[in-house]
């Protein structure tokens, strides 16, 4: 997928309008009010008004609840490093790509958050350079799969660990569309195919790697068995021990395939997790006073590297965009999948806000204004 078709996968939306009006669950003692739970989340009261105008939010969640096109399932509001708001819905969801109805969501489910695992497997990068494990991103990728030697060449010489983590490998990828399916689809080809890495670092050149941003989920094949090698563990199980236990998230699946983690989307958290994945951004890499990802890390990922489209840009597997708040542009970072799932960092703000919804096969520009108008009126509703 290149730079000017990446919108429609990320805002990945609604399966079809609900035949009946969502319901949602809601905090007992009031609109939106976090539940204090022993997960390491400091909450907001009900009283607490000075973070977030919660009434514009509960507004926001009521007309998400009685909307019979939107499938929104869950937003989260953190703001100074308190969870100020919390909202969950019902409707239908997908897993493992099959149609799950009426499902009930709260605080305990875990979603399928599809391409923010990327910017989940970046972290775990970081962490694994910080440790030394990996020497650092300029790291030629033929270096770590002696097995590959016949594929060698002058072009692929060239790639590097960076190329992968920016989306700037330079080759022809087909990304998953409802317009492709799996007729002509790199991702689904891939899958298939003995070996993934083999698959990714065959297909053609379109340009020097390094030049120009081209979105390509077969990269992160690349980074999870290159992890893998590196750690000497598959991703999912050194993010586990490294990333995931520090923050306290003990609710975990990630998927594998041929024995390596699904870095580009097989990740599935609980919304309080991904706020925390957030807060940790945010917070320069630090979670409750303890550096996990070095804020070294947490810069070079934030800084951007590719246009990616006229509002875009991209960094180590995260998004960057800019948004209007009270009529002045601030900055976000994202962790954005298909189906609306996201995380959005705001630094200026002191604000994160996670996002899951349903939105897996409708790839309408209707539809990914919903989840993008979740994040505006959000916006809205923090004060300067």
């Amino acid at each position: 997928m290149n730079r000017r078709k990446f919108v429609s996968v990320l805002g990945g939306t609604a399966l079809a309008p609900l035949a009946a009006l969502p319901g949602y669950a809601d905090a007992a003692d009031g609109c939106g009010v976090p539940v204090a739970r022993d997960d390491g989340w400091p909450v907001a009261s009900a009283r607490d008004d000075k973070l977030i105008d919660r009434d514009a939010l509960c507004r926001m969640a009521d007309r998400l609840a009685a909307s019979t096109n939107g499938n929104v399932h869950s937003v989260l509001v953190a703001r100074s490093g308190k969870l100020v708001f919390e909202r969950y819905f019902s409707g239908p969801d997908e897993v493992d790509n099959r149609k799950v109805r009426n499902v009930v969501f709260d605080a305990d489910t875990l979603h399928d958050i599809k391409s923010v695992s990327k910017s989940v497997a970046s972290l775990a990068t970081g962490i694994a350079i910080d440790r030394g494990l990996i020497a650092s991103v300029d790291e030629p990728i033929l270096n770590f799969f002696p097995e590959l030697s016949d594929l060698h060449s002058p072009e692929r010489d060239r790639f590097k660990l960076v190329h992968a983590l920016t989306m700037s490998m330079g080759q022809k990828w087909v990304e998953a569309t409802p317009e492709t399916g799996d007729e002509d689809n790199d991702e689904a080809r891939m899958n298939r195919s003995p070996d993934s890495c083999r698959y990714v670092l065959s297909l053609p050149m379109t340009a020097p790697p390094g030049k120009e941003f081209f979105y390509n989920t077969g990269a992160l094949a690349l980074v999870s068995a290159i992890m893998r090698k590196a750690t000497g563990r598959p991703l999912d199980e050194f993010a586990r021990e490294v990333l995931f236990e520090p923050l306290g998230i003990t609710a975990v699946e990630w998927k594998r395939r041929k024995g390596d983690t699904d870095a580009g989307g097989g990740l599935r958290l609980r919304p309080r997790d991904m706020a925390k994945i957030g807060q940790l951004v945010l917070a320069g890499g630090r979670w409750n006073d303890r550096q996990v990802v070095s804020k070294a890390w947490i810069d070079a990922s934030m800084t951007p590297r590719f246009e990616a489209s006229s509002a875009y840009f991209y960094g180590y597997l995260w998004w960057l965009g800019r948004s209007l708040h009270n009529g002045r542009e601030v900055h976000w970072a994202g962790a954005l999948g298909r189906g609306g799932q996201s995380i959005r960092i705001v630094p200026e703000l002191d604000l994160v806000v996670a996002v899951t919804a349903g939105y897996y096969q409708d790839y309408s520009p209707q539809a990914f204004q919903m989840q993008a108008s979740v994040f505006r009126d959000v916006l809205r509703a923090t004060t300067a």
